[in-house]
């Protein structure tokens, strides 16, 4: 079961695919109401936070999903790389 991680809007995938999924797309309520109709669980996070989905391996962060500069994206892609290298 290999780690698996995504950013900004792409999350929403995983509900697709996984359904039974926690992720994160950041603030915005409209999209975690659409991922909670898919059966994901949505968790508000802030710049730089990773969701890690130890069921299922996934882990997630919001990006360009919250009002961010590249510095804020480059945290999260920091961030989210070091939580799935710590998995591995």
């Amino acid at each position: 079961n290999k780690p698996v991680g995504a950013l900004c809007i792409s999350p929403v995938i995983f509900a697709k695919i996984f359904g039974d999924v926690e992720i994160t797309i950041g603030q915005d309520q409209g999209t975690a109401e659409a991922v909670e109709k898919m059966g994901a669980t949505h968790t508000k996070t802030n710049h730089g936070e990773v969701i890690i989905d130890e069921k299922n391996n996934v882990f997630t962060t919001p990006c360009y999903m919250l009002d961010a500069n590249i510095l804020d994206i480059a945290k999260g892609a920091s961030n989210i790389v070091k939580a799935m290298l710590e998995r591995m």
